[in-house]
């Protein structure tokens, strides 16, 4: 057992992992990666987070930007105003009857 243990210690590799800034180093890096609050993994989580974060903000821009759109359409033309209410709310005026037909809608 003696003789395979100093024939391990002779080996360049196991020098070399036996270096106490290396094993420091391994150390360190395994702390980092798995056990520390501000670990690598919890930073990858939170960037695809922030990644999906900004594509909702976006959408959410791009959003507001049509309905800006519509509302000043709607409130520059009357028209269009209770063309919307009829077909959105399903309004209609004293003693008219609305018909609704459901089709499919792409």
């Amino acid at each position: 057992m003696k003789e395979k243990w100093q024939h391990l210690q002779q080996q360049p590799w196991f020098k070399w992992l036996s270096n106490r800034y290396v094993l420091g180093g391994l150390a360190f890096l395994l702390w980092m990666t798995f056990l520390d609050v501000n670990s690598f993994i919890i930073h990858a989580q939170l960037n695809a987070e922030i990644e999906e974060l900004e594509s909702s903000i976006e959408y959410y821009e791009q959003e507001i930007l049509k309905d800006k759109r519509q509302l000043n359409e709607l409130t520059s033309q009357p028209h269009k105003l209770e063309k919307f209410a009829r077909e959105e709310y399903l309004l209609h005026r004293p003693g008219e009857e609305v018909y609704v037909i459901e089709g499919l809608e792409d």
